[in-house]
């Protein structure tokens, strides 16, 4: 068997809502259903002690006001409008209480209900605009300040015992009071739930800008907006390519070129977060690494040379499928420019002729072979196996004297 209170309030939580209603506006329209119903119900009990009382003209409004509540939820439910329906809502918890007030002798007499009528603007806060809620605010100072006027001509008593009275200002207190504290720890958990929203989102997005930017440009970027341009005076380069990429398109389904290109770039992903290093960009097949940038490091050739032996020996092996995906591995190092391009994407990039160079160093190369130039074997120093290629005729460069680097001498494990 169902509980009742559940049973309740689920059908509470289906009255006029809609399938293309937000989350948030879910929860305004069920949160002032409950209160209709809530608050009505209250009137009711309060109509009846004021009939028991002999003041019937005073218990017939909150009598007038349980109808009218019910009666809007009703038609609510029906039509839909929420906009109506808050309206209705807000007008009644202003004006009612104001009668009341007045019938039963004002002020003091009536008990203070006129604090239920607080409730409109704080209401209008919670259910409507902001802009709204201020026109509500200053009716409802107009109504008080009307109230302190009529409290001369109000009668001197009612037939409400002294205790009677007592015991309403408890309730006239104590109920806009609690309806109040749920109001704003309403507003107090939606601003929880917003910055925790914020929160996860700046995560996100600083997640998404470290995955296109380097911590530190990216720390720059958001606290500048000058444009981020920086030399470097030693920086090791390096680029790897497939070999025969076009067949291979041919041979193989777009899906699998793909899979296979993600399972060795995702790798080498991994490679630069060991050594330290900054991937520039991958385009297409072609992978592009640098060391020494956007912080300078003594051992930037160093560390570069080993994730290019790394590289190597993971294509060797096969990773990605029945047929290896060969690369060929170009390195140089010297001076590079390194900045910022775009405002909407942001691109990190290098630029130079040591940059032009690993480039020709890797589309004049073999595969499976990692060809390097001069300043780069030099900066190598002893801690590397490389062997001499000889000169070479390189594209826009001449001729230009390069080494294979094939390994580690003994006691270098990268």
């Amino acid at each position: 068997m169902s509980n009742p209170f559940t049973s309740a309030s689920r059908m509470i939580e289906r009255i006029g809502i809609v399938e293309s209603d937000s989350s948030d506006e879910r929860v305004r329209k069920t949160v002032l259903v409950a209160f209709a119903i809530l608050v009505g119900s209250a009137a009711v009990v309060w109509g009846v002690i004021y009939v028991l009382f002999d003041e019937p003209l005073a218990g017939s409004i909150p009598l007038m006001y349980a109808v009218g509540s019910f009666s809007s939820v009703a038609v609510f439910g029906f039509t839909k409008r929420f906009p109506w329906f808050r309206r209705t809502q807000l007008l009644l918890i202003l004006l009612l209480p104001f009668a009341l007030m007045e019938v039963l002798g004002g002020f003091v007499l009536g008990s203070g209900v006129i604090t239920w009528a607080l409730l409109c603007p704080l209401g209008a806060l919670m259910f409507a605009e902001r802009k709204q809620a201020v026109w509500w605010l200053l009716t409802y100072g107009l109504l008080l300040l009307v109230s302190g006027v009529l409290e001369f001509s109000a009668d001197d008593e009612n037939h409400l015992p002294t205790a009677v009275i007592n015991a309403f200002f408890v309730m006239n207190v104590l109920g806009p009071s609690l309806v109040a504290f749920f109001m704003l720890q309403y507003f107090s958990n939606q601003k929880d739930s917003a910055m925790a929203l914020l929160s996860d989102e700046q995560a996100k997005s600083e997640s998404l800008l470290l995955n296109v930017l380097p911590a530190e440009i990216a720390e720059e970027l958001k606290t500048s907006d000058r444009t981020i341009a920086q030399h470097h005076d030693a920086v090791s380069v390096l680029f790897a390519d497939v070999v025969g990429s076009t067949s291979l398109t041919v041979e193989y389904e777009p899906t699998r070129m793909v899979e296979m290109l993600n399972v060795v770039f995702s790798y080498f992903d991994t490679l630069t977060d060991k050594y330290g290093l900054e991937k520039i960009r991958t385009i297409g097949d072609n992978y592009m690494v640098a060391s020494g940038v956007p912080k300078s490091r003594d051992d930037h050739a160093v560390a570069l040379a080993n994730m290019a032996l790394d590289m190597n020996a993971y294509v060797t092996q096969n990773p990605a499928g029945a047929t290896p995906l060969k690369f060929r591995i170009g390195m140089n190092t010297g001076s590079v420019v390194a900045g910022v391009i775009g405002q909407q994407k942001f691109h990190y990039d290098i630029w130079g002729d040591s940059v032009n160079t690993a480039s020709r160093m890797e589309s004049h190369g073999e595969p499976g072979k990692i060809q390097i130039t001069r300043e780069m074997y030099e900066a190598l120093g002893n801690g590397f196996v490389c062997v001499p290629r000889g000169v070479v005729d390189i594209k826009g460069k001449g001729e230009m004297e390069t080494w294979w680097l094939e390994g580690r001498i003994s006691g270098n494990s990268g």
